[in-house]
């Protein structure tokens, strides 16, 4: 096949956002559910926060795993087995009424989200891209996750003003196994130089684990995955608290917003609406750009943006300032490191290699909203945790500039 004359938008992409955008709209909406599930259970903050941050780690664990059994088997089944992995933790945690039930469900959803989201995904939508169309194709699937956070938040807290929580659990699992009706289209070849094809999955893993660069990107997206997932999980809770603090009827009112709990939801949802368009420059640039060096700026313009905010006044108007802005950096490094590890490493295992580093990003999750709730309960508000991502930030920021930026494994992706 002639990938030089592929067109950007192929059944595989626009399959594979469909797919990202339904996990991840159900994904972000779980922040929404963190007040109401603790008020009907009586239970700690920390206690639905560490649900999330065990399927945050769940996802991180799955994703080389099934980064693998794409390679090995194949695509579409590694999509199935998250999809039903998904929809089975869903119903599950629909049914638990102990935080150690719901705990132990959301390792299953965390695994399903490594089965439907960017580990599989772009690895097939980078395979079947052209080399000139791969950096916008990873940037648009990118963009169907922040499509996916648009309106999943908002949903699941309109859906919660009509029906209980154990319900939108279940409209979701069912949600997630729809999709599985559209991949017979989602048929993607295996575009890897002949060097790649030669080279085993253990070869090419020994190179990146013995090579600097890849040890950069590790540890550079750990930040990415505290920011966002503690932002993702505690950010609505943390807007209905401290925006309830002042006056909301004039403030909020301003904004055509009605209460501090719809702000939450509203924010989360403008996040994910700004981050289209920021993942979407990313590709482009990233294109043009050295892609270490993009990373660098997104990581220094969040640190920025993060620490500003908690230093000024908390307000609605400021929150939705925030989102707008941090929005527009959020998933931007996805693009960018996706298409930084094809580029050094090739397409052939690009799955797995993608997922191993995107671990690093879920452990970083893990410890942003286990630390959230934590750090809720023992001082009442998320100040510390807050200045912890400020500082993690920084130091992505740092790390991403001794990459060395050129093709280690076969010829250039």
């Amino acid at each position: 096949m002639d990938q030089s004359r592929t067109p950007l938008m192929t059944p595989v992409l626009i399959v594979g956002c469909i797919i990202i955008l339904v996990s991840f709209a159900i994904r972000a909406s779980f922040g929404v559910f963190q007040i109401p599930i603790a008020d009907e259970f009586g239970w700690a903050r920390a206690e639905f926060s560490l649900a999330i941050a065990i399927q945050n780690l769940a996802w991180g664990i799955g994703q080389p795993i099934f980064g693998a059994i794409a390679e090995k088997i194949g695509d579409r089944k590694a999509i199935i087995m998250g999809a039903v992995t998904y929809a089975i933790g869903l119903v599950l945690s629909s049914y638990a009424v102990t935080p150690g039930a719901h705990q132990v469900y959301e390792i299953l959803v965390g695994f399903g989200i490594a089965g439907t989201g960017f580990g599989v995904i772009l690895a097939v939508v980078g395979r079947a891209s052209s080399d000139e169309n791969r950096s916008m194709s990873l940037a648009i699937a990118t963009a169907a996750g922040s499509a996916g956070q648009v309106f999943g938040a908002p949903l699941a807290e309109w859906m919660l003003g009509f029906m209980t929580w154990q319900s939108t659990f279940l409209v979701f699992a069912a949600a997630i196994l729809a999709v599985l009706l559209m991949l017979p289209m989602m048929r993607a070849p295996v575009a890897a130089s002949k060097a790649e094809l030669e080279e085993s999955m253990g070869e090419i893993l020994l190179k990146a684990f013995k090579d600097p660069s890849y040890t950069f990107i590790f540890l550079g997206f750990f930040s990415c995955g505290y920011q966002l997932a503690f932002v993702t999980a505690h950010f609505p809770a943390m807007i209905t608290e401290m925006c309830a603090a002042i006056d909301p009827s004039g403030t909020l009112a301003a904004v055509g917003i009605s209460t501090t709990s719809a702000l939450g939801a509203i924010a989360i949802s403008l996040i994910g609406l700004a981050n289209i368009a920021g993942t979407l420059l990313a590709g482009y640039l990233g294109k043009r750009y050295s892609k270490k060096y993009l990373l660098a700026t997104v990581y220094l313009l969040r640190t920025i943006a993060a620490g500003t905010f908690i230093l000024l006044p908390i307000t609605p108007t400021s929150v939705i300032i925030f989102s707008i802005v941090m929005g527009s950096l959020w998933l931007a490094t996805v693009p960018l490191t996706s298409g930084l590890v094809a580029h050094i490493y090739g397409l052939r295992y690009m799955g797995t290699l993608y997922g191993i580093v995107f671990f690093s990003h879920q452990l970083g999750s893990f410890l942003g909203v286990w630390l959230g709730g934590r750090m809720y309960d023992a001082f009442g508000d998320y100040t510390m945790v807050w200045w912890i991502g400020v500082g993690v930030g920084a130091f992505s920021a740092i790390v991403h500039l001794p990459i060395k930026e050129r093709p280690l494994v076969g010829a250039a992706a």
